[in-house]
């Protein structure tokens, strides 16, 4: 494919491309994670998993280890709404129509206890008609292994239209 033909893509198609091609792959997952490591080096510090990615739903796991951990023993507070930010991220960039972009304008966690174990965020979306600026809620709810939310994290997003693209 040529460069401006990539360059056409949507934002989602890109990413579903990309985790079309690694998620059959040995070690796909993990390879996903580098790119993401490469396109989004802060939201990747964490070392989160993609373990499932479709338009408008993405669902991460993050590992209990010392990297993301406080001085409580607990995972950092900042940990867990980088995993939701990131979360609502991939599920709403996979589901954006050509010509729309999305920016973070605030997000709210709300942590539910402390958080100890692997854990695995979700975050499910329907995007709205986007013909102008539109601000548009995105939420991603964090589990422990024995599935109770740790964290919810909503994710404030401003939707409008790429430069050079009209409202229909």
């Amino acid at each position: 494919m040529s460069a401006a033909a990539e360059m056409s893509r949507t934002p989602g198609s890109r990413l579903m491309a990309w985790w079309g091609r690694c998620e059959k792959l040995p070690f796909g997952r993990t390879l996903f994670g580098l790119v993401i490591r490469f396109t989004v080096p802060y939201s990747a510090s964490i070392g989160a998993t993609v373990l499932a990615l479709s338009p408008g739903h993405a669902k991460l796991a993050l590992r209990d280890r010392p990297a993301v951990r406080n001085h409580l023993g607990s995972i950092h507070a900042v940990a867990l709404t980088n995993l939701g930010e990131l979360t609502s991220g991939l599920a709403m960039t996979a589901a954006l129509p050509a010509g729309v972009r999305g920016i973070v304008r605030s997000i709210v966690t709300d942590y539910a206890k402390k958080a100890r174990g692997t854990l695995v965020a979700e975050s499910r979306v329907v995007l709205p008609a986007v013909a102008g600026d539109t601000d548009f809620e995105v939420r991603a709810e964090i589990r422990d292994e024995g599935g109770d939310v740790v964290a919810t994290v909503r994710v404030q997003w401003r939707l409008g239209l790429a430069p050079g693209t009209h409202a229909s």
